[in-house]
């Protein structure tokens, strides 16, 4: 990679792209309600896996998809091509359908969606509320939000992109329980999450549009969990974040890294601005720096047994 953050494989596009909120917030918006209905329909078509890891999405080459899904005997699959700009659908025995991504209503795309699940024999019912958001209009009814810039979507899959690989070889340094790098359609944010294997006091819950059983299996165990969110409207600016569950005594006055990050009493959370990696001569460091410190933070305040739980990067340990 060049020192301003293009990737040389790919010419002339930038690995880390400008992603200001303000000016694809419309976008956002309705794409987070897109991602909501592909991943709610693999929701209800997957056993429940714990921590909620049987509903998030996952990164490709060209966009995100559900993974496989069963539906009886029969898999089918939902992919987000943001380079092609379109949603498909593939099914195990040969069936396809795609659907242009393209400015349109949350309504029109969810009645799309469910059609053609329906035509190639997957049809499926699903919770139309979306979760985790003030104020949710059911998607059949959401003519709200029908903004869809193409361009402005494909950057926001490339940063999910470059953060999936930073925080891949973050999760390879850890020998204890981790989860998968994976994205959350409910709060719309790529994650990962260290495990002390010790269980945790239950989780307050209190988040909306979200059942506080659901929360409370999430953090059953004591977790430090790093993560990218493009913003919103109640705080329209890009960030890396990174939390502990229990919050240790002292946690927000640790000393973390690099310069630009900062503990923010109001979400509980150390963030550190998208800009400031994007920025930075060196963005995989700056953000490595970010999740190693902070997470280093956390276990110990909390007394984790890091000895046991950590690995070096790139060598398995097998003692």
């Amino acid at each position: 990679m060049s020192d301003n953050g293009v990737s040389e494989a790919s010419g002339n596009v930038p690995a880390w792209p400008s992603l200001p909120f303000e000016a694809w917030g419309d976008t956002c918006a309705t794409l987070h309600m897109w991602t909501q209905i592909a991943g709610k329909v693999r929701l209800v078509c997957t056993p429940w896996t714990n921590h909620s890891w049987h509903v998030p999405l996952y990164l490709t080459a060209r966009g995100l998809t559900t993974s496989p899904v069963s539906h009886g005997s029969r898999f089918f699959q939902i992919d987000f091509d943001f380079l092609g700009r379109q949603l498909s659908i593939e099914t195990s025995d040969g069936g396809s359908g795609t659907m242009a991504l393209e400015p349109r209503s949350v309504a029109s795309f969810y009645a799309e969606l469910m059609a053609k699940l329906e035509e190639l024999g997957v049809g499926v019912t699903i919770n139309t509320t979306p979760n985790e958001v003030p104020g949710p209009i059911p998607f059949e009814e959401d003519h709200e939000h029908d903004s869809y810039d193409a361009e402005y979507a494909e950057r926001f899959w490339r940063v999910l992109l470059q953060t999936d690989r930073v925080f891949t070889a973050f999760r390879a340094r850890f020998l204890g329980k981790n989860s998968p790098v994976h994205f959350f359609w409910g709060s719309s944010d790529l994650a990962v999450t260290r495990f002390s294997g010790r269980p945790a006091p239950p989780h307050p819950g209190g988040i909306p549009g979200l059942p506080d059983w659901v929360t409370r299996e999430a953090y059953s165990h004591e977790v430090s969990s790093a993560g990218f969110w493009p913003g919103g409207a109640a705080s329209p600016t890009p960030i890396f974040y990174s939390y502990a569950y229990p919050t240790p005594e002292g946690f927000g006055e640790a000393k973390v890294e690099p310069s630009g990050a900062f503990f923010s009493e109001e979400m509980g959370e150390f963030m550190l601005p998208y800009e400031e990696v994007r920025g930075s001569p060196d963005p995989d460091a700056q953000l490595m720096a970010f999740l190693e410190s902070t997470y280093e933070a956390a276990a110990d305040l909390a007394g984790w047994d890091r000895g046991s739980l950590e690995t070096p990067p790139g060598f398995p340990r097998t003692s």
